[in-house]
Formats: C-alpha cells, structure tokens, sequence
C-alpha cells in the first residue's frame, strides 16, 4: 500500500519564511507609524503578489508612495529575518518517514533552493516547481498540475501540504487532497476548506491517506 506522493508548499509550510516575511512588514509599518491591518495581513499569505499588496496599503495610509530607502530597508529586514527562519517543527520527521516530495511554491526557485540548502534539506525533494515555472500561481492550479505531470501520477495518488487559503484553493483546483498546517493559530479559520487541519506536519499521518484507504 504506497504512500501518497507528497507535494509541499515551501514558505511557511517548510520553512517559517512566511512568519520571517510579514515581521519585516512589521517592522516597515512600525517604523512608519501605521497600523498593519489584519485584513491586509491575511491577504498577504502565500500571495506571490503580496508585497505590491503592502505597498498599495502604505501608500494608500501615508497618502504618497513607499520611498526607495523605506522599500529598500524592508528588503533587507526581510533578507536578515528569512535568512535566519528555521524549518517549521516536524518537517524533518516527515521527510524521512515520507517515500517520494516535491516541493510546489510560488515563490522563485533560487529563493526555494538556497533555503533549502541553507537548512540541509535539498536532498529530500525529487523536484521543485516554483514561481518561475509558470505565470500563474496560486490560487490557480498550474503549479499542482505540472508537479503531478513531472511525477507521473494522479491527482488520487498524491498529498498536498499548504498553509493558506490561496494555496488549499489551488490544490483542490488540481483535484489534489489538501492538508492544512497553519504556521500561526489565526490562520486556522481561513483554512476550512481543507481536508484535514493540523497542528504540526508531526501530526501528519501519511498511512491515513494511502489510495485504497481514501
């Protein structure tokens, strides 16, 4: 009874890159005294356009444009807290008990790989579909409907891990099942959608979702 090919996302689902990510937006609205909206927050997550997100939203609060030098610390914010983002909790666990990864993200494939080899986990992953394959990303399927061509399997024959609303829509889109591993408490409710919620990749439990068990 094989396991199912697993398709992960990366940001906040393998690396805590996601929580790295919005404190350096944190700090950029601090800085500027404007408060960072939940709501704009939340539309932030595994959105590959998030940023020009923020941007509009300062803009719109300080009533003119980001500065280059405001814009350009951010970036640097967000280089020294992502830079230093550990692997999310259970995620190695997971790797060596799971029989074949991938790894499917929006996000640039050098971004991906240099994590991933930063923290010693390239080795675990048969491929990487990233951003950079496709104009199209999540909540669109496209990045899940070229993972499952390049393993050569069915959609019923593999996993999806995610840890946002957009990216749970993109693998229901590719006709994938979908767990759910919020990297923050808040973000569980926006994940309803998903087949299953889960507190840690720990908890995950490949035998549950084995092809003749579904």
């Amino acid at each position: 009874m094989p396991q199912p090919f697993l398709l992960l996302d990366f940001d906040g689902v393998v690396c805590d890159t996601e929580r790295a990510a919005l404190l350096a937006w944190q700090d950029l609205y601090d800085r500027l005294g404007v408060p960072f909206d939940a709501g704009v927050r939340a539309g932030m997550l595994g959105n590959s356009a998030g940023a020009h997100l923020a941007l509009a939203d300062l803009a719109a609060r300080l009533g003119r444009p980001v500065a280059d030098d405001e814009w350009a610390w951010q970036r640097e914010r967000r280089a020294a807290r992502c830079g230093a983002a550990p692997a999310r909790p259970g995620v190695e666990r997971l790797l060596r008990t799971a029989r074949t990864t991938a790894i499917v993200s929006s996000s640039p494939a050098a971004w991906v790989e240099g994590h991933l080899r930063r923290l010693g986990l390239r080795r675990h992953f048969a491929f990487l579909v990233t951003g950079d394959d496709t104009d199209h990303h999540k909540p669109r399927p496209d990045l899940y409907l070229l993972a499952l061509a390049r393993a050569g399997v069915g959609a019923d024959d593999a996993l999806a891990v995610e840890d946002s609303p957009k990216g749970v829509a993109a693998a229901h889109a590719a006709g994938l099942r979908c767990v759910a591993v919020p990297w923050e408490p808040s973000g569980a409710p926006g994940l309803a959608d998903a087949d299953a919620v889960l507190p840690s990749l720990g908890d995950l439990d490949l035998r549950r979702y084995q092809r003749d068990e579904v």
